[in-house]
């Protein structure tokens, strides 16, 4: 289902929903605390009006003492209670974000996450859902407490005096007048930073993952350079930016809180003069200070909250992403059969790649798509696969349109392997499990024995228990392919894409894979792209790819007789000693 745009605090209320109670019990406490800090300074005031009018009485005195003191106490302890609460509430919305995002993205199509830089979706999900603690954990109940804090400390001013009311509150409106400006342009600046950091992140992760050919190609300094420029850039806006603030800030900071530049000097007047007594002026003096702390620390949750609406925004832009359609109710496949009938596709608007495509793969064949590159025959495979979905035309399995059936049951009938396949920073062991991961140890070194694999396995240090590293990078591209190729052995789904599987194979070990597949494939659906045309001779069906289209389909030996292009990149494949 896509997640549904709305405005930023209720957005993140609709998402919070199973942490409601606690948000809202947050807020309670919080506003209790506040409440709470306010005794001391009442009490303050009455032991000093009573100082002045000469009390005496010890009782007096204890009274606003223990309510003092009984008022810090509770005010630390409800404070630090929704502390508690709004922070578990807080990792729990985190959690659930993350968990929203992770089960959104196999459900986006392919291209959006390839276009997408990996340094920006880490900084999506790692630090930009990170920055929403603060605004969940503190900027909701306390922002909420110190506001209602605030204006229950004036509304008691205005019933002791009104007149004091009003005169405390000269100093703030002047205040908050500069931090307008501030606000103003806020949220766009806020914004700018965080796509200026996205650009800063991106930039380093290509200089990490790139640093091989950086090395390779004498580049570094070059690399190095465009690395350093992002940095510059993202540390030359955060200066700027704050540069032009500060001015503005400081002044707010100065004026807002200066209260008592009013309330001291007005007040002492009207005392002198009868027009309040002792307790009230000492009441106003003591309040007024209660105002403007909840004040300015609502304030400087200014950055929380342009925080909070952009963080909102970017995680829901991602959230609401496009979709590909699918039914959500499982069909029943009486076959395999596959048919593509005039399938348009454009990875973006204006590049059409496949254009008006049609042909019929039957089930259990082994079909070959053939072409010289950049001609359409892995997005064809892609297609088939569920990575896309088409943009005109249909594709069907077992004659059913394949948006008809719900993403994971497709997922399940297809094995794909590419030229390029990502193995997890984990053993070999739990890398091939991946294609079935409630297969056993023995399954899983049966299918490597089949596969190719098992003999260069156990001769590494720990076996099936090395780890790979990120990506595989401690095996060679060739032991790679083989980890890849039996991990979608091992899934033993009744269609089996393999995208030029052979790619990195040397031809010792591509016929060793050749003769297992023969035995492991049988009675599949098998789509096989390959760069080497000597390994589809034996295709139930070639089908030449050329421009987006489909120009000729037919056996090898039919293919060699009726088509000029098919006929030309066989000899190139014989005079490079590619003949079998």
């Amino acid at each position: 289902m896509k997640e549904q745009k709305s405005n930023p605090v209720s957005r993140i209320w609709q998402i919070a929903e199973s942490e409601h109670g606690r948000l809202l019990l947050s807020v309670l406490l919080a506003v209790l605390g506040v409440l709470s800090g306010i005794v001391p300074f009442v009490s303050a005031a009455k032991i000093i009006s009573g100082m002045i009018e000469g009390n005496t009485e010890w009782s007096y005195y204890l009274v606003f003492v223990v309510a003092a003191f009984a008022g810090f106490v509770l005010k630390t302890i409800l404070y630090a209670w929704g502390l508690s609460v709004s922070h578990k509430a807080a990792f729990s919305i985190l959690g659930e974000i993350r968990k929203r995002i992770f089960a959104k993205l196999p459900r986006m199509p392919l291209g959006t996450i390839i276009d997408t830089s990996s340094g920006k979706l880490k900084q999506i999900i790692v630090d930009e859902v990170e920055c929403m603690e603060r605004p969940l954990a503190h900027m909701i109940p306390e922002l909420t407490s110190n506001i209602i804090g605030a204006l229950a400390v004036w509304v008691y001013m205005m019933i002791v005096d009104w007149r004091m009311g009003f005169i405390c509150l000269i100093s703030v409106p002047v205040g908050l007048m500069f931090f307008g400006f501030i606000a103003a342009s806020y949220g766009e600046d806020y914004k700018k930073s965080v796509e200026i950091t996205q650009d800063m992140n991106a930039s380093i992760v290509e200089y990490v993952h790139g640093i091989e050919v950086i090395k390779a190609y004498n580049q570094s300094k070059t690399s190095y350079q465009k690395f350093k420029d992002k940095v510059f850039a993202n540390a030359s806006f955060y200066y700027y930016w704050m540069k032009k603030t500060e001015v503005c800030q400081g002044l707010c900071y100065t004026i807002a809180p200066c209260t008592l530049i009013t309330v001291l000097p007005v007040g002492w007047y009207m005392y002198i003069s009868g027009n309040i007594t002792a307790d009230v002026f000492m009441t106003s003096i003591m309040l007024s200070m209660c105002i403007v702390g909840p004040i300015i620390a609502a304030i400087q949750f200014t950055d929380s909250s342009a925080k909070l609406a952009t963080t909102v925004a970017t995680v829901d832009e991602l959230l609401s992403g496009e979709e590909q359609d699918h039914a959500d109710t499982p069909v029943e496949f009486a076959t395999h059969n596959i048919e593509l009938c005039d399938v348009t596709y454009s990875y973006h608007e204006g590049e059409e790649v496949l254009h008006n495509v049609s042909l019929a793969i039957p089930e259990k064949s082994f079909t070959a798509l053939v072409g010289p590159s950049g001609s359409g025959k892995s997005t064809i495979a892609k297609l088939i696969g569920g990575f896309w979905d088409v943009s005109e035309g249909v594709i069907k399995m077992d004659g059913k349109d394949l948006k008809s059936i719900p993403l994971e049951q497709l997922y399940d009938q297809v094995a794909y392997v590419s030229q390029d396949n990502w193995l997890f920073d984990d053993t070999i062991m739990n890398n091939i499990r991946m294609g079935n991961t409630s297969a056993s140890d023995e399954q899983v070194m049966e299918v490597s024995k089949a596969s190719g694999c098992d003999e260069f396995i156990r001769a590494l240090p720990q076996g099936y228990e090395t780890k790979v590293g990120s990506g595989g990078t401690h095996l060679s591209g060739g032991e790679r392919q083989r980890i890849a190729i039996a991990r979608a052995m091992l899934k033993n789904a009744p269609i089996v894409i393999l995208d030029e599987a052979t790619a990195y194979i040397d031809p010792e070990n591509e016929a060793l894979i050749q003769r297992a597949l023969t035995g492991l494939i049988k009675d599949k659906t098998v789509i096989i792209i390959a760069h080497r045309l000597s390994t589809i001779i034996d295709a139930d069906q070639v089908i030449l790819v050329n421009d987006g289209t489909v120009e000729c389909t037919g056996t090898h030996s039919e293919l060699l007789e009726k088509s000029d292009l098919y006929r030309s990149m066989w000899q190139a494949h014989v005079s490079e000693g590619g003949a079998a």
